[in-house]
């Protein structure tokens, strides 16, 4: 394993000896993560990439807080995340993490706005306050004047952009983003990258999961993947 990458102050999360195992039974297992050490740090772009099987998809759960690893530690922001409870653990998904998916997850018979605030809605922010916050970020990402429109009433690039908006509401520690671009036309993948990009130099640390070497090119930093392990993790020396 190749690590030339070493970031600036305290991680934000801290992942060492991370295994994942499955049992599929008849005595075979499968060894989804293998041996992973990680770091992320304060305003870091990470691309983690890797072909189908290499163990980006299980990472990203483990790094999301939506699995748990059979052995090893993850600390997020100092805190051992072995040690939490559901609610703790429901705290950090809805808190710290902004999560952006590829097929969007949006509710179909709700307003941008109204979809915007739903972490709002399961942190118990009043109504005043979380529609106040979901206006400013669908501001962030240029849907101001669709606010009011069902996902139905938009393309694929704008209720990409709802997500991310969702993602951002919180002000989380976090954007884990996977494979934000996989339902796009290449231009409108492009968009929403630059998007990400804009997203990062306000200051945002983001995550992205991606197999596509050019959507990965946004990202300042490289993780490469292969059958559970971390094959390099350094700078992009073609990043933008």
């Amino acid at each position: 394993m190749i690590q030339a990458y070493t970031g600036v102050g305290e991680p934000i999360i801290d992942i060492s000896r991370i295994e994942k195992l499955y049992d599929l039974g008849k005595a075979v297992t499968v060894r989804a993560l293998d041996g992973v050490d990680l770091k992320i740090y304060n305003n870091d772009y990470v691309a983690i990439m890797g072909p189908s099987g290499s163990g980006k998809s299980t990472l990203m759960n483990m790094l999301g807080c939506l699995d748990t690893p059979t052995f090893g530690q993850y600390f997020f922001e100092g805190e051992d995340v072995a040690e939490m409870d559901d609610n703790e653990l429901a705290f950090i998904r809805n808190q710290k993490i902004g999560f952006v998916f590829q097929s969007f997850n949006l509710l179909a018979r709700a307003s941008t706005l109204r979809n915007v605030e739903l972490p709002l809605v399961y942190a118990g922010i009043p109504k005043w306050e979380r529609q106040e916050k979901a206006q400013v970020a669908c501001e962030k990402v240029g849907l101001g004047d669709r606010i009011s429109h069902k996902p139905n009433e938009l393309s694929g690039g704008q209720r990409q952009r709802v997500a991310i908006a969702r993602a951002l509401v919180n002000e989380p520690s976090i954007i884990l983003a996977d494979e934000p671009t996989g339902n796009l036309d290449s231009k409108t993948g492009e968009e929403i990258m630059a998007l990400f990009d804009e997203l990062h130099s306000q200051g945002n640390t983001i995550i992205l999961v991606t197999h596509e070497e050019n959507i990965a090119n946004h990202a300042h930093r490289f993780i490469r993947l292969m059958d559970g392990k971390i094959e390099s993790d350094e700078v992009n020396p073609n990043r933008r």
